[in-house]
């Protein structure tokens, strides 16, 4: 299944959130568009506005607050990713050098703070406080999760249960606000627009997931980072996770020596001498199934998103939605 084919149904309004996009960057200072540039050109799937204008059609609505609102979550969306970043030091996104290894932590920072002023401007622009109040809620929700992931590196003991709340925070919640948004736009059923946000926060469970098995399984050229880059920054995900719960007690204890090793490392600035252990960890994931069986869930997720749309009535949105889902547990970057 091609992404292309999902966005068809509204590749009109998908042009139109580019041009929102780059006119949303106009600024006094030179560097700001040229750095947003680059980042919006960078090969993104624009799954969010996606989402924020397939919800809007299947919920009714097909006017043009849809192209401001989905800007408004990309701008967001991107925001975050520039910040992300800086906190893992990440030296490219999407096969290309990052905002940060291009310019330097300090423009980063503060371009994604340009960015989440825009998202707000156009927010307040649309004027409906019940988006405003689901995006600022988000916007909270995201820093929490990337807290708690933060305290949680390194750490083999993390619960499953603690790994789906961190990504619910961190990644699901701007996906299912950005459903939600496209359902309050179609002025639905307070019934309605929770399926329609919890469609959004399956579909973002089963990215994440998805995105934790790649870091295990993928192929470097199509994901547009190195493999194992995760692990090597000391994130204990749902692949390893399930492996832990399978594995035998001086197999968890390499891993937990491991990862005390990884963090060793990583405060001496010296991440590469780690490669080998990490490797080491990757072959215990493999040996018992992690990323495969991670991948199971996501299927559950997606399983669970599409559920909540079927009581719609059928049309092309929905039908579109559905594929989304699927998609998003088939792909391979």
């Amino acid at each position: 299944m091609r992404l292309d084919s999902i966005t068809a149904l509204v590749q009109d309004d998908l042009q139109q959130v580019e041009r929102l996009l780059r006119e949303g960057m106009r600024s006094v200072a030179p560097l700001i568009p040229e750095v947003g540039e680059h980042a919006f050109a960078s090969g993104g799937k624009r799954v969010r506005p996606l989402l924020v204008l397939l919800c809007a059609r299947l919920c009714g609505y097909r006017g043009p607050r849809a192209m401001q609102v989905a800007s408004a979550v990309e701008f967001l969306h991107t925001a975050t990713l520039m910040h992300d970043d800086v906190v893992d030091g990440a030296a490219t996104r999407r096969g290309r050098a990052s905002v940060n290894a291009r310019w330097g932590d300090r423009i980063a920072i503060l371009v994604g703070d340009f960015l989440y002023a825009r998202a707000s401007q156009t927010l307040v622009e649309d004027g409906n406080p019940d988006i405003l109040w689901i995006y600022a809620n988000t916007i909270r929700m995201m820093s929490e999760g990337e807290v708690m992931q933060l305290e949680r590196s390194f750490d083999p003991e993390i619960p499953e249960a603690v790994y789906l709340e961190v990504i619910g925070h961190k990644t699901s919640s701007l996906l299912a606000t950005a459903a939600e948004s496209g359902a309050i736009l179609g002025g639905v059923t307070r019934a309605e627009r929770n399926s329609v946000r919890e469609y959004g926060w399956q579909v973002g469970l089963a990215s994440q997931i998805v995105d934790d098995a790649l870091d295990y399984t993928g192929d470097g050229n199509e994901l547009g980072k190195a493999p194992l880059t995760d692990l090597a920054e000391g994130k204990v995900t749902l692949p390893l996770i399930l492996a832990l719960k399978r594995c035998s007690g001086a197999e968890r204890a390499l891993v937990g020596s491991v990862l005390k090793g990884i963090a060793k490392a990583r405060l001496a600035g010296d991440s590469a001498s780690a490669a080998a252990d990490v490797a080491s960890v990757a072959g215990i994931v493999e040996r018992y199934r992690g990323a495969e069986l991670a991948l199971d869930r996501a299927r559950e997720c997606a399983a669970r998103a599409n559920a909540q749309i079927a009581p719609f009535a059928a049309c092309d949105a929905q039908r579109a939605l559905t594929d989304l889902a699927d998609f998003v547990v088939q792909r391979t970057r």
